[in-house]
């Protein structure tokens, strides 16, 4: 009879905030061809002329900001989610980190070693992206078929659009919204450069070609990025009762000079009181667990950024977490693998 485990994946962290171990995290980060998606000569030129030189010192500037006593928030994070997953369910449940430590092969040896011949992949990002999901998936795929090709992987689809999913956002954010105290809700998805978008449409015809594609259905939304973005947005804002003038959706985390999907999180919070948006609730969806990304790029540069603009008021709405909610959701999706409605 097979035993069946569930694997929980995030992105990942630093060992700590040192220099080096920032910087070796940074180039397993940006060596990964679905991230930094150029020719391989070109990719590695990239990043050991013009990163790795300067970028980890102001990446560990802004890791000491978020760090705790206990480590890394998203680390942290990330195991308070699988105990109480595992409270939860009769199955065993590891963690690991697509970059980093606990690494991919750590969490599939550590299921291994229990016995585990059926694994479920549950990749904690709610959006497809080549750049998230996709490489996430691969390499836990990989691993397995080295470690015991004779195990059964499955996984948890993007769940952008699961009706448990956005009530688990809605109760979340439902505290602050509340207060009334925003002219607009800001939701704020990490970005991906445009040609990711193009990469990974199937057609290799639609995405981006009309300024709309995104508000009509089609197949290729099953791995469009942009689309599902906008697809939580406007459950979440049906969910809370939200005119469409009450929210706006941008990116944020744009690396480098080629064109990123837009409108950017950084210029909007600029733009906003300029335009009679004085005060806003900003919410990061695309993010299960605080991370760097959250509690700095936007509960703090992005609250200066909008503050120094001429904003009055700036409410950060926390990630999921380890709330009660989200831990409900992830019970559903081991019952719904439990039940057979998954394929290997």
């Amino acid at each position: 009879m097979a035993k069946r485990g569930v694997l929980l994946a995030n992105l990942g962290s630093p060992d700590s905030t040192e220099v080096g171990d920032v910087r070796r995290y940074l180039r397993e980060f940006l060596s990964d061809d679905r991230v930094l998606d150029a020719p391989k000569p070109i990719q590695q030129g990239v990043l050991n002329l013009f990163i790795l030189p300067f970028r980890p010192r102001k990446s560990a500037e802004a890791y000491e900001k978020i760090w705790t006593d206990e480590g890394s928030p998203l680390i942290i994070s990330t195991y308070k989610i699988r105990d109480l997953l595992a409270e939860r369910i009769d199955l065993p449940v590891e963690v690991c980190m697509r970059y980093g430590n606990p690494s991919t092969e750590a969490g599939v040896r550590a299921l291994l070693a229990q016995g585990v011949t059926e694994i479920f992949l549950i990749p904690l990002y709610p959006h497809y992206a080549m750049s998230s999901y996709e490489t996430a998936v691969v390499r836990v795929r990989e691993t397995v078929r080295q470690e015991a090709p004779h195990v059964d992987l499955y996984v948890q689809p993007p769940f952008f659009a699961d009706d448990d999913y956005i009530e688990a956002l809605y109760k979340t954010a439902k505290p602050f919204l509340d207060k009334g105290n925003f002219d607009k809700l800001l939701f704020s998805y990490h970005g991906i450069p445009e040609r990711h978008l193009r990469k990974s449409d199937p057609s290799k015809a639609y995405c981006l070609a009309d300024p709309n594609c995104c508000e009509k259905a089609d197949p290729v939304h099953a791995t469009c990025y942009r689309a599902q973005c906008y697809a939580t947005s406007r459950k979440f804002a049906e969910r809370a009762g939200l005119s469409r003038d009450q929210w706006f959706l941008s990116f944020q985390s744009r690396l480098g000079s080629d064109p990123w999907l837009t409108p950017y999180t950084d210029q909007t919070l600029e733009e906003f009181p300029a335009e009679g948006v004085k005060r806003v609730a900003v919410m990061c969806p695309a993010f299960i667990s605080d991370c760097l990304e959250t509690l700095e790029e936007i509960a703090m540069e992005g609250k200066e950024e909008f503050i120094e603009a001429g904003g009055e008021s700036f409410e950060y709405i926390p990630c999921l977490n380890e709330s009660e909610a989200w831990i409900d959701v992830l019970v559903r999706f081991v019952t719904d693998f439990e039940s057979g409605r998954l394929s290997a």
